[in-house]
């Protein structure tokens, strides 16, 4: 059986010099924020300064700062100045996207199991083997847990803190708050969603794509644009705009995430591959393959649901591999990665977003949607 997705390949022209905040402005700021941070956390206690170490690590060891990124566009293609007096208070509110996503990335962890994150070990994890390595005693797996539980809480406080002290105009402050708040609602919400799912092994497809809307869509694209296009003071025809590409663009990007999961090379992912099969995920990629499979192949179809949720053999994991690519479900889920994409994209043309914003935007839907990693 094949057990490789075929992928679809989209061209896009680099976005414009200018348009991009770059990882190494964002990381300039998240450093700088840290940096303000350490001498407050020595004061407090040494066990607050290594949960502050590990944060900081974990922000600013890897990432794409897709998040920030797309701000940074939103606010670009809604008129903002990159050489303007403001330009340096949206810098650092896209930053706070990064400090949120530390925290939703820490607890997710914790909810999955994951033992690795980006290539290393994940906060719960790491903090375990700290308590084993002083030799403390009780149970190291309950404090690497609750430590990492109190670092995401940490980290999401100051995400809020960053944006309130980013220096923002007091009428764009204004209009950034309640999309903040919606966006922090949001992504809870789904992560909700896909734990309640999980247990109850829903199978629908409709309750995944649920799922991709409000824990990667929302707080990935839509958000980030929406805040953008606020700073700036938008008006609601581009906001409309931004939300329908944000919505379609940040499922295509979830939708490519379950397949990196399922076929991704772990050099690339920084996570191992097969971990949604083994911790039962009801990814869109799995309910297709189910709803196929009961169709086409109700051995296929059984062979699932017996396997899913469990710890998989390597040969298992090769089967169920093949099982998705010869349904059908790799295939679906690669042209509704492309119907997505090209669907957002018109709908970012006919905007009234900047030249220079829809080209930046352009490239990063196809980057976000065709990654390997």
């Amino acid at each position: 059986m094949n057990t490789r997705p075929p992928v679809v390949e989209h061209r896009a022209a680099g976005p414009a010099v200018g348009t991009t905040v770059g990882t190494e402005a964002i990381d300039a700021v998240l450093r700088r924020f840290f940096v303000d941070r350490r001498a407050e956390a020595d004061a407090i206690g040494p066990g607050f300064a290594t949960a502050v170490a590990e944060l900081e690590g974990h922000v600013l060891r890897g990432g794409k700062r897709v998040r920030p990124t797309f701000a940074w566009l939103g606010w670009i293609g809604a008129g903002g100045d990159e050489a303007g007096p403001t330009a340096e208070a949206v810098r650092h509110t896209c930053a706070a996207l990064e400090l949120l996503h530390a925290s939703a990335l820490i607890h997710d962890d914790i909810i999955d199991a994951s033992p690795t994150r980006r290539g290393h070990p994940a906060a719960h994890v790491a903090f375990a083997e700290h308590h084993r390595h002083h030799g403390w005693p009780g149970d190291a797996e309950s404090f690497g847990t609750g430590s990492a539980i109190l670092t995401g809480d940490l980290a999401q406080g100051w995400a809020d803190d960053m944006i309130r002290g980013a220096g923002l105009p007091a009428d764009a402050y204004e209009r950034v708050g309640p999309v903040w708040s919606a966006m922090r609602t949001e992504v809870l919400a789904g992560q909700l969603l896909d734990l309640w799912a999980e247990a109850g092994h829903d199978e629908e497809v409709d309750s995944a794509l649920r799922i991709d809307r409000y824990k990667t869509a929302a707080y990935t694209v839509e958000r980030p644009l929406h805040i953008g296009a606020a700073v700036a003071g938008a008006g609601a025809g581009l906001v409309a705009a931004y939300r329908a590409f944000g919505v379609d663009i940040g499922i295509a990007f979830q939708l490519r995430d379950d397949l990196l999961g399922v076929f991704g090379d772990p050099e690339l992912t920084g996570k191992p591959s097969g971990d949604d099969l083994r911790e039962g995920k009801r990814t869109v990629l799995l309910a297709t393959a189910l709803r196929f499979a009961d169709d086409r192949d109700p051995a296929a179809a059984a062979y699932l649901r017996a396997r899913i949720g469990t710890s998989l053999t390597a040969d298992e994991l090769r089967s169920i591999r093949g099982i998705f690519t010869d349904i059908g479900a790799v295939d679906h889920v690669e042209r509704d990665i492309t119907r997505r994409t090209g669907r957002a994209l018109a709908v970012l043309e006919a905007s009234d977003a900047t030249s220079h914003g829809r080209r930046g935007l352009a490239a990063m839907a196809v980057s976000a949607t065709q990654r390997r990693w």
